[in-house]
């Protein structure tokens, strides 16, 4: 009897564990690219599990695209500076992203200009190392978008 109950516990943290690891992939992400948004920010959601921008940006035809952008969780950004006040419906901003592999429009959160000048990153992304054209320790030191912004991806 307990025999069945270890088993049947084992395939239950089995089956859970899928999901679990799926909702945390990074793999919708093209990691190896970056796109600068410079847009209106519409929405900033400070929502668990992940914070939530929606940006207004002007397309090629000069009709605005409504951008999504998934930040860290808002306990994670709080520890590394973030207020959900930071951006409001209106500011002008820069964002960095890393973009859907789709080619929708969205991506991952990685570094923000705010409407102030302050820039802004991702506390997982620079301890990863992971920022375009960070070095080891992950800081970037600039306010300006990184060099290894795609030239053609760039959205004005």
């Amino acid at each position: 009897m307990m025999r069945r109950a270890v088993v049947a516990a084992a395939l239950a943290a089995l089956l859970a564990w899928g999901p679990a690891m799926a909702h945390h992939s990074f793999a919708m992400f093209d990691l190896t690219k970056t796109v600068v948004l410079k847009g209106v920010v519409k929405e900033f959601q400070w929502t668990n599990p992940h914070a939530w921008l929606e940006i207004d940006v002007p397309g090629e035809s000069g009709a605005l695209d409504l951008w999504g952008v998934e930040f860290n969780s808002p306990n994670n950004l709080s520890r590394a500076g973030w207020k959900r006040t930071m951006m409001k419906p209106g500011d002008k901003v820069m964002i960095t992203i890393a973009p859907l592999r789709d080619g929708k429009k969205g991506g991952l959160f990685l570094q923000a200009v705010l409407a102030d000048g302050k820039t802004m990153t991702d506390p997982m992304m620079r301890l990863r190392g992971n920022l375009p054209g960070a070095g080891a320790s992950g800081l970037t030191g600039s306010s300006a978008p990184q060099a290894d912004a795609q030239p053609g991806k760039e959205a004005q």
